[in-house]
C-alpha cells in the first residue's frame, strides 16, 4: 500500500508531514492505535474516564485509559477476523482533567470511610458526612458520562468508554438504553456479579454497577453475565429472583460444561441466544484469567482466556447481534513492572471489540 500523509492539528494528525505505513507501528501521539483521525470524521468515539474513587482493594485503574492508549501503538491494524477497524474512524478524547481532579479529591475521602469502617468507628456522623461527599461526586461523574454519551449518540457516533473502575459506565448505559428505548441487552463479562445494593455505603460502587443499571428508569431488557465467580449470598439470591431479566453463566458452570465434553461454541450460542438484537458490552478486564490482567484491582482465579473472549465476540456477530456500544474497565497501573502487559492486553481487547462493533454495524 502507499503510505498516507497527515498533518497534526487540533483535530488529529501530526505536527509535520508524516508518512504513515499501516503495516508498521506508529506513535500513539498521532491517535489511538497510532492512527490520526479527526473527531468529526470518526464513527467510533472513545471516552476515557480516569476514576477509581471507591476501589476497595488494588489501585491504579484511573490510569487505565492512558495505559491502553500508550500500548495501542503496538497493535497491528489488520485483524484476521474483522479486517481493518481503523477504516471506520476511531477517535479517543483527551483525558478529562475535571474528572481526574474530582477523582483525586474524593479518593482519600473514600479511603478514610473504609478505614473508619474497618476500625468499627462509632462516629457515624463523620462517616455519613464523608459518604455524602463521595456519593455526590460519583453522581457528578455519572452525569458527565451520561451527557458525553448522549451527545455522541445524537451525533451518530458509536460510544466506547474506557475506565477507570467499573462504576464508570453507568451514565453511558443509561444514555444507550434511553436512545434505543430499552430495546437493548447488556452482556456483562466479569469475575464479579456487581449486583450489591450498595457497597460500604457507596451508592455507585464498582460492586453495584449492574444493580444500578437494572434500576435505571429505562433499564436494559436483559442482563447476561459471563465468567462470574465471586459474589455474595445477597447477589446470588437477587439473580435467582430476577430469572426473567438476569441470566448468569457462572464461571464454575462454564468450566463444568467444558470438562464434561460440551463445547465453547455451544455455550457461546446459548449466551448469544439470551440477548436481544442490540447489545451493549460491559467488559471488566478481571473477567479474563488474571494471568492476562495481573494489575487489576480485584483479581480472581479462573476466568476466560483471550481466545475464549474473542470467540464469544465472534459468536455475537454470527448470531446476528449488533453491538451498539461498549466499555472496558479495571485495566490498572498498580504495579509498574506489569503496566506494559496490562495495557497491552487492554489495547488488544479494545481493538478487537472496535472491530466487531464496526463489522456488526456495517462500517467496514
Amino acid at each position: 500500500m502507499v503510505p498516507l500523509k497527515f498533518k497534526w492539528n487540533a483535530d488529529g494528525g501530526a505536527s509535520v508531514d508524516t508518512q504513515l505505513d499501516f503495516n508498521a507501528a506508529s506513535s500513539a501521539d498521532f491517535g489511538i492505535f497510532g492512527v490520526p483521525c479527526a473527531s468529526e470524521k470518526a464513527r467510533i468515539h472513545i471516552t476515557p474516564v480516569p476514576w477509581e474513587v471507591t476501589t476497595s482493594y488494588g489501585a491504579g485503574t484511573a490510569q487505565g485509559p492512558q495505559l491502553i492508549r500508550k500500548a495501542s501503538e503496538q497493535v497491528d491494524l489488520f485483524d484476521i477476523e474483522t479486517g481493518k477497524a481503523y477504516e471506520a474512524g476511531i477517535y479517543m478524547e483527551d483525558q478529562p482533567t475535571s474528572i481526574l481532579e474530582l477523582n483525586d479529591q474524593l479518593k482519600p475521602l473514600a479511603q478514610e470511610i473504609m478505614e473508619l469502617r474497618t476500625q468499627n468507628s462509632s462516629d457515624q456522623s463523620q462517616i455519613e458526612g464523608l459518604l455524602a461527599q463521595v456519593n455526590q461526586g460519583s453522581r457528578q461523574m455519572t452525569e458527565w458520562v451520561y451527557q458525553q454519551t448522549r451527545n455522541l449518540l445524537h451525533r451518530g457516533k458509536w460510544p466506547v468508554l474506557l475506565g477507570g473502575d467499573h462504576s464508570t459506565p453507568l451514565g453511558a448505559i443509561q444514555a444507550v438504553c434511553e436512545y434505543y428505548g430499552s430495546k437493548v441487552g447488556v452482556l456483562h463479562v466479569d469475575a464479579h456479579a456487581d449486583l450489591r445494593k450498595s457497597y460500604q455505603g457507596f451508592e455507585q460502587s464498582h460492586a453495584s454497577i449492574m444493580r444500578n443499571v437494572l434500576e435505571l428508569p429505562a433499564a436494559p431488557r436483559k442482563l447476561v453475565q459471563v465468567g462470574i465467580r465471586d459474589f455474595c449470598e445477597e447477589e446470588f439470591d437477587f439473580i435467582q429472583s430476577q430469572a426473567g431479566i438476569i441470566k448468569t453463566f457462572f464461571d464454575l458452570d462454564i468450566k463444568r460444561e467444558l470438562f464434561e465434553g460440551n463445547t465453547w461454541n455451544g455455550l457461546c450460542q446459548q449466551i448469544a441466544g439470551e440477548l436481544p438484537e442490540n447489545v451493549y458490552i460491559s467488559f471488566d478486564i478481571d473477567g479474563l484469567d488474571p494471568a492476562l490482567c495481573p494489575g487489576t484491582g480485584t483479581p480472581v482465579p479462573g476466568g476466560l482466556s483471550m481466545n475464549e473472549a474473542f470467540y464469544l465476540l465472534a459468536s455475537l456477530h454470527r448470531a446476528g447481534k449488533k453491538i451498539v456500544g461498549f466499555d472496558i474497565n479495571e485495566v490498572s497501573a498498580a504495579r509498574d513492572s506489569e503496566d506494559e502487559w496490562n495495557g497491552n492486553v487492554g489495547a488488544r481487547l479494545l481493538y478487537k471489540m472496535c472491530g466487531w462493533l464496526a463489522k456488526s454495524q456495517g462500517l467496514i
